[in-house]
């Protein structure tokens, strides 16, 4: 199974997902948005056949220190040994289903595709099968702040698909959002490959880095107007400008308070030159109507990378 991005002719993405292989020459492709009449396009004079499966398969996402555990306990499957980024197949409940080493927490994680009329069965069994695991059904809030700590951009959010994008800055390479390392230069037949070898010798505009905000000046902004430092329940999408004393040098995309890091960081789109680990940037921040500025600390990507994400045996 691998994960990549897609890009116009520009090298501009217009999409990512994951390719997992199912039989010698059978592959399924997923994708953030609907990208069939592309792939179809693209595939005139191969020797390929694409079917829509998207109302056909389910996929349930166990995630967590224990989701291991907890598909140990209940799949007929050889989940121990399923290494990372890795695909099975198995039962759980008496339903065939695919299980895969993957997800969007940044943690040990697996994900399981039903057929979409079992889907329910497999559910209620990982419910009644992981009650000693204290599991809980989340939600894309939880998920959010999930995928910002371990470093993983959103569609739309960390990077606007070329197709949606209406102008060319909102337009973005693998290498400007940190998934430089999919790009394989060394194959010349792929759409976009000679504008990214132009841009790897070049070198990229924007990076995609981390930013970890200065809590002590957090607080201060807030004792200030005499309240209490607070953090937001839910993690903002709201783009706000990261600066270099009075010049703009990028832009926090995702910011969220990690309750798992106990610190308030973000995803940043920088220029190379003030994209290096430890450089000192100010990022705006308003409380109470009133914009400020306070200090943040660039950070590599990912916040969050547990051993057990890649261990094996689990």
């Amino acid at each position: 199974m691998i994960y990549c991005c897609w890009c116009d002719e520009e090298g501009k993405i217009i999409d990512d997902g994951t390719i997992t292989r199912l039989e010698e020459n059978l592959y399924r492709w997923t994708a953030a948005d609907p990208n069939l009449r592309w792939f179809r396009q693209n595939a005139i004079g191969l020797d390929v056949q694409i079917e829509e499966i998207t109302e056909q398969v389910a996929a349930l996402a166990l995630q967590g220190p224990t989701s291991g555990k907890v598909l140990k306990s209940i799949a007929e499957a050889d989940i121990e040994n399923l290494k990372y980024f890795r695909k099975t197949s198995g039962r759980i409940g008496g339903v065939p289903v695919d299980i895969s080493r993957t997800g969007y927490t940044g943690d040990l994680g697996y994900e399981i595709w039903i057929p979409w009329q079992d889907a329910v069965k497999v559910w209620d069994a990982l419910m009644e099968a992981s009650r000693g695991f204290d599991i809980h059904p989340t939600g894309m809030l939880a998920l959010d702040v999930a995928r910002i700590e371990a470093g993983l951009i959103l569609a739309d959010v960390d990077c606007i698909s070329s197709k949606k994008a209406l102008i060319a800055s909102q337009k973005y390479t693998p290498t400007e959002v940190g998934l430089g390392k999919l790009v394989h230069y060394q194959k010349e037949n792929f759409i976009g490959w000679q504008a990214l070898l132009e841009e790897k010798q070049a070198g990229p505009r924007r990076l995609l880095m981390g930013l970890e905000i200065d809590w002590n000046e957090v607080e201060t902004l807030f004792d200030r107007m005499g309240l209490a430092p607070q953090t937001p329940a839910t993690a903002s999408r709201v783009h706000v400008p990261v600066y270099k004393g009075r010049d703009q040098v990028g832009k926090a995309t995702s910011t969220t308070w990690s309750p798992l890091l106990k610190k308030l960081i973000a995803l940043a789109s920088l220029e190379p030159q003030h994209a290096m680990p430890g450089t000192r940037l100010q990022m705006e921040m308003t409380v109470e109507a009133v914009r400020h500025k306070v200090s943040a600390t660039v950070r590599s990507l990912p916040f969050f990378n547990p051993p057990r994400k890649t261990k094996t045996p689990i």
